[in-house]
């Protein structure tokens, strides 16, 4: 256990004292950059070990431009016409039906979001209201139906949930394959769930 490894490990835990403590006082991604600068700036690490991870700057760029792009959705209005667009199309057919169709949208959106919490702070709330001005769907149940998805969903892309860009930059699957089979399974599980679940919570 050298000194690198034990200022390090000082470090990683003083960051995570300031996320949990001072959060109303030091924005997160302020103290994680303090945090990198204090370990070049003390031999922790070299410079050439920050910018040599090169899966590391990936997943960076590619979690902030989606995070950035989620959030502009949300501003513009887009994500509350969708909404309202799909409650015009679904209008007069079946309850359950609805209910299933909407399912499926909130699925399908994910791909415009990085990590589940930033989808079901843009989404959620926009498929409860349009659930909430069908007739026949029970709130409750398809809350819980749509709520269930956050399971499911993370493998659809590279990018889907926080370990995405883990398991995506390890090189193991390429990024076609990646996407490929994040769509079969992502289909194949949404199917199961709404086959197990929507007779049972949508009856």
């Amino acid at each position: 256990f050298t000194g690198r490894e034990a200022a390090m490990a000082g470090l990683a835990v003083l960051a995570l004292v300031l996320w949990v403590a001072a959060g109303d006082f030091v924005n997160a991604t302020t103290v994680a950059f303090g945090m990198i600068a204090l370990m070049v700036a003390g031999r922790v690490v070299t410079w050439d070990d920050v910018i040599g991870h090169a899966p590391a700057w990936d997943a960076l760029l590619r979690l902030g431009t989606l995070v950035t792009l989620a959030d502009g959705l949300r501003r513009t209005g887009f994500i509350a016409w969708l909404g309202q667009y799909a409650a015009g199309a679904l209008a007069g057919i079946p309850p359950m039906a609805a209910a299933v169709v909407l399912t499926v949208l909130y699925v399908l959106l994910h791909y415009l979001f990085a990590t589940t919490t930033a989808h079901a702070l843009a989404v959620f709330p926009v498929m409860l209201a349009l659930a909430a001005g069908l007739p026949g769907i029970d709130l409750r149940d398809f809350a819980l139906l749509v709520a269930l998805t956050h399971g499911i969903m993370g493998v659809i892309s590279p990018y889907a949930t926080g370990p995405s860009p883990v398991y995506h930059g390890s090189g193991y699957i390429t990024n076609a394959d990646y996407w490929r089979l994040g769509a079969v399974f992502g289909a194949l599980f949404l199917f199961a769930l709404l086959a197990i679940s929507a007779p049972i919570l949508l009856r």
